[in-house]
């Protein structure tokens, strides 16, 4: 009777821990489990260069949703960004890929506009800036050409 209670007392630790680390992978890991509140903008951008899916998307610094899918569309790279709901977008916003740091991870910094309708879930930011590819930059200068 002794073994019994320990073996249920190590299998509920041992359930529980297994509890935990499935909560803290889908916390850290920023999957969404189920559907999640958030809808669906496009951009085009002409490079898409170092953007990876699940790259944060911010507004003033603040982290409004995530990049879904990076896919080419003719000879443009088509972003998907997943904005969190409560978050509304115009007509007129901005996306612009940006880096943070010297050589850190690349962002979607959006500047969410104010004139127009507002976007509606499937609409597309017509204005894009893409990043400052850092390689390309370097070997112009090598090169000479820099003007």
């Amino acid at each position: 009777m002794e073994r019994v209670k320990l073996e249920l007392a190590v299998g509920a630790f041992v359930l529980l821990g297994l509890i935990c680390l499935g909560y803290l992978s889908i916390k850290l890991g920023r999957l969404e489990v189920v559907g999640g509140q958030a809808y669906e903008i496009q951009a085009d951008f002409d490079s898409a260069s170092g953007l990876k899916p699940g790259a944060a998307v911010e507004i003033a610094g603040v982290e409004v949703g995530r990049v879904k899918t990076i896919h080419l569309r003719g000879d443009r790279a088509a972003v998907s960004l997943a904005i969190w709901n409560g978050e509304r977008l115009h007509s007129d916003a901005i996306a612009s890929i940006k880096t943070r740091g010297v050589i850190g991870e690349k962002f979607v910094a959006l500047s969410p506009g104010g004139a127009g309708e507002v976007l509606k879930p499937g609409g597309t930011i017509r204005d894009t800036e893409s990043g400052l590819d850092l390689e390309q930059a370097i070997s112009q200068f090598i090169h000479g050409g820099v003007k």
